[in-house]
């Protein structure tokens, strides 16, 4: 016998011999011989070093000797997942194992010619087992990796666990015994990864390569938008474990066969291109005499050659016709279409097997198809702002400058007589100025000509305009007049907002769960109202913001794309009440009947954008759009909207990511210079954050740093309405010690803290007030606002005392009382030395009760 290179310990089941017809080790396969052991149930098996077993390898081959004995009989776990395989699928195999390692990974029997080719080379290092090499034990269990679809084993019955790990959506029902696990990434490799990341399981070189190949398949080496940043991070962590790109690489690009090439050529010269809402949809069709492998390889060099919005691939092989179908647009789902043609697979991505068809009927049906399911595109008129500033083109090029600065626009429709006759850029006016041409028509500077979109163009179109004028922004046309303009901004959000499902109904019941009758039926009718009148209406702000957190107010702010002012007092007609409006900012007050209506009143604005003459000025004003009006607001968190017109009820705006940072908590400014333009942010910033339990974005909380010294030049008045706001939080001092901690209450008064003392004594307060009766004298009351401001400012000197209230404005009725507690505060000893109670009354006699109450708490424990 050669010598042994391995010892192997199987455990097996008292009284069987090796070579039982439940062993592993049959003598055909492997020679090999043990002896007896000291432990009853254990029989050392020696391998010799010529170990040839066809198609096992050693990792197989000590995979398999992992499985452990059951005292019932012989079982196992299997890892499967589905024919056909690619390098996700054999990555995910791999993976599951590393986790699993007492599975068994069954290499399916139709690994595709790039697949053979890879585990040709490198089968020894890997641990797959092929089905037929399985040993006859019943299945405990399943770990189905990569699919949804369970193929079925001997040793499998109704009793077999499943898990099901995969990165698609789980898309069937799970029946007893069968659980799901997954996320929707790039690849399911990447789910796997990550868990042997976070479990420090060593990987070989050839296994980081392995899995490498899975991820850089399923993600088009991470170019396809499915791609996720996690499918990034375990790509990055596979090469700090030595995978070898070389080798991803050859693997990835594998030649074509001589079958492939024949076929290929067929494919193009047969290639149709058709156009549904704008969008292009490829149908290539070919004829095949024999098997060809691998038409998926294909069909990705169809689709980089004709980049169309999907590809449909529809081969007629000798039983069946092959479709395999790409997509990279989401309104194209390609898995839907798949399922009328009996096949399946994701969005993205899907095949069938067609039978009792023709390659004419097929394609014919699929066109049908087609109509039938794909969307409807993203259309300018979804992206577009409305309403759109516009140039005479004898305005100079100084005054188009200034208007640039003005609205922070980075170019302009000229319009003359109500026809575009250019658009001026700002490169052209900067360009101008460098040249002292100050005084110059823009006449002479702007491109020329009458270019334009209309609001139901696709954007493809949109983007096909932009890139033969090489311009930035586009007028939108609609019935010979400009409506609106889109830019490249706009095209840059639409492509980097994450894929959102259609929602209107959902949202829509959120605000009839959240909404008392009679106020849900007041906003329908301010609905029906404004659509008569030709006006959009939203609901903006904190509203949507509590709905999505699921923590609804009745703090409703409705913005007009309109006239507010007529919208409300046309709605009074129908509902009574009475209005207040004010012209200069078009905001409008419909005071309700409090006996019909839970609130109030109604907020109604005008749709409105804001420019600011100088750092913290107050806003001009003009009639804007709805998401101009929202990207005046201070975070991104408000700028959530919601519209309310009859046939776009429940449709969520999210222009700037609002709903991204509710997700991860976060409170973020929409652009550097907020707090420039208004430093009262600072303090709502610290409120919304405590209140919501958020984290400041980290960029947000150095621009607060930055614009500290602007405080100096705010009005008291605006800081003391913030500040009050705060005080009317449940626990203020969470505000107001991250307000000390950013360096914001030392700004409006060096002497101002937020400490553990502080912290106290508004615990104290609120206990006080819930627990006690406090006898005041006629005509006075404890406002806890004012008497948390009281507590605040209770260890000022005098002269810093009166420096705060003159900074702030704050009332006379609010300063007395801050005076009286300040006095109190420099008597207490004259109070503790006082014995008699005839002493004490003398001394705060000439003091209010809520004077008293303050000192009675702030010296509760002193």
């Amino acid at each position: 016998m050669g010598r042994p290179v391995a010892v192997l310990w199987v455990e097996v089941p008292l009284g069987v011999e090796k070579g039982d017809k439940h062993g592993l080790l049959r003598p055909p396969l492997l020679t090999c011989f043990g002896g007896d052991s000291k432990y009853h149930n254990m029989i050392p098996i020696f391998c010799q070093a010529s170990l040839e077993i066809p198609g096992l390898s050693i990792a197989a081959f000590t995979a398999i000797m992992r499985v452990p004995y059951q005292e019932r009989g012989f079982s196992m776990e299997v890892i499967l997942t589905h024919e056909n395989t690619d390098f996700d699928a054999l990555a995910s195999l791999l993976g599951a194992w590393k986790l699993y390692p007492d599975a068994i990974p069954v290499l399916p029997r139709r690994p595709n010619r790039n697949l053979r080719h890879f585990l040709t080379l490198y089968w020894d290092e890997l641990p797959f087992v092929r089905a037929d090499d399985l040993p006859h034990r019943r299945i405990e269990r399943v770990i189905l990796v990569d699919t949804q679809a369970l193929t079925q084993l001997k040793g499998m019955s109704s009793r077999t666990k499943v898990l099901i790990i995969d990165h698609h959506a789980l898309d069937r029902d799970l029946t007893p015994g069968m659980t799901y696990s997954g996320e929707e990434l790039g690849a399911t490799a990447t789910l796997l990864i990550e868990q042997i990341s976070e479990t420090h399981l060593p990987l070989s070189p050839i296994e980081a390569t392995l899995l490498l190949l899975g991820i850089y398949e399923d993600t088009g080496s991470l170019s396809y938008p499915s791609t996720t940043p996690r499918d990034v991070r375990c790509a990055a962590w596979l090469l700090e474990q030595r995978a070898n790109l070389e080798v991803v690489n050859k693997f990835l690009h594998h030649p074509l066969s001589e079958e492939q090439r024949q076929l290929y050529d067929q494919l193009l010269d047969n290639s149709q291109i058709h156009e549904f809402d704008g969008q292009s949809v490829v149908i290539a069709t070919a004829i095949a005499k024999g098997y060809v492998e691998e038409i998926s390889t294909l069909a990705h060099k169809l689709r980089d050659l004709f980049e169309p919005a999907a590809l449909f691939v529809l081969v007629e092989l000798e039983e069946h016709i092959q479709l395999v179908a790409r997509s990279s647009s989401e309104t194209i789902d390609v898995a839907e279409i798949a399922a009328r043609l009996d096949g399946g697979g994701h969005s993205q991505a899907s095949a069938a097997r067609i039978r009792g068809q023709t390659l004419d009927q097929v394609r014919d049906e699929l066109l049908e198809l087609l109509k039938a399911h794909i969307k409807p595109a993203v259309t300018v008129g979804q992206i577009m702002s409305y309403g759109v500033h516009t140039l005479p083109p004898d305005t100079t090029v100084a005054e188009a400058a200034e208007m640039m600065r003005r609205y922070g626009h980075e170019g302009f429709p000229v319009v003359e007589e109500e026809r575009i006759v250019g658009i001026l850029t700002r490169g052209q006016i900067d360009k101008a100025l460098q040249l002292g041409f100050d005084n110059l028509s823009i006449n002479f500077y702007m491109y020329k000509g009458a270019v334009s979109v209309r609001p139901d163009d696709p954007v493809q179109k949109l983007q096909d305009v932009m890139m033969e004028h090489s311009l930035g922004q586009v007028p939108v046309v609609e019935g010979g007049k400009i409506i609106g303009i889109v830019t490249r901004t706009d095209l840059i959000k639409l492509w980097s907002a994450p894929p959102q499902r259609p929602r209107r109904a959902e949202i829509a019941q959120l605000i009839e769960d959240a909404l008392p009758a009679s106020l849900l039926e007041l906003i329908q009718q301010a609905s029906q109202t404004a659509a008569q009148m030709g006006s959009s209406l939203y609901v903006v702000g904190g509203f949507v913001r509590d709905l999505l957190l699921g923590t609804p107010t009745l703090d409703l702010d409705l913005v007009v794309e309109g006239n507010a002012i007529a919208l409300a007092r046309r709605l009074q007609k129908r509902v009574g009440g009475r209005v207040t409006s004010h012209v200069r900012f078009g905001t409008a007050k419909l005071i309700l009947d409090a006996k019909a209506f839970p609130i109030p009143y109604l907020d109604f604005v005008t749709a409105r954008t804001e420019f600011y003459e100088h750092a913290t000025a107050l806003p001009q004003v003009e009639r804007s759009s709805i998401k101009q009006d929202l990207h005046r607001r201070d975070f991104t968190i408000n700028t959530l909207a919601i519209c309310l017109d009859p046939d776009r009820y429940g449709e969520l705006l999210d222009f700037y990511g609002g709903e991204q940072d509710l997700k991860r908590g976060l409170i973020r400014v929409l652009h550097s210079l907020s707090f420039v333009e208004d430093p009262t942010r600072m303090l709502r910033a610290a409120r919304l954050e405590q209140r919501l339990g958020f984290r400041l974005e980290e960029r947000t909380e150095e621009l607060i740093g930055n614009a500290l010294d602007l405080l100096d030049r705010t009005t008291g008045e605006r800081i003391r309405h913030e500040l009050y706001l705060i005080l009317e939080e449940a626990t203020p001092e969470e505000a107001l010690c991250r307000l000390d901690e950013l360096g914001v209450l030392a700004q409006i008064h060096p002497r101002l803290r937020c400490n553990g003392w502080l912290t106290e004594k508004y615990r104290l307060l609120r206990q006080a007030l819930k627990t006690k009766s406090w006898k005041l004298e006629d005509g006075e009351r404890l406002v806890v606002e004012i008497l948390y401001l009281a507590l605040l400012t209770y260890r000022l000197s005098a002269p810093d005392l009166e420096s705060l209230v003159k900074r702030l404005k704050i009332a006379s009725e609010e300063a007395a009382l801050l005076r009286q507690v300040n006095r109190l505060l420099f008597s207490t000893s004259e109070l503790v030395k006082a014995r008699r109670p005839s002493a004490i009354y003398r001394l705060l006699k000439p003091y209010s009760g809520p004077a008293i109450f303050v000192l009675w708490i702030a010296t509760d424990s002193e």
